[in-house]
């Protein structure tokens, strides 16, 4: 499950990440406007731009990795 690697994601990098869940079926306008076609979907965004992008369910740790955190 992706719900519990991305809370504990949040609690590992405390206030250096900040993490944000957005449910696409509800806010289909929001999927759209960052051109998300599969879920799960990890976008980076640094300095307000997409940095990075990550799709499909992994560990933590694995996120951090890709993620240079």
């Amino acid at each position: 499950m992706v719900a519990p690697e991305m809370e504990k994601l949040a609690r590992d990098q405390g206030p250096r990440v900040i993490v944000a869940k957005v449910d696409t079926e509800a806010l289909g306008a929001v999927a759209q406007r960052f051109g998300i076609r599969s879920i799960p979907t990890l976008i980076l965004f640094r300095n307000g731009a997409e940095a990075r992008r990550l799709s499909g369910a992994m560990p933590a740790a694995e996120i951090m990795k890709q993620l240079a955190l």
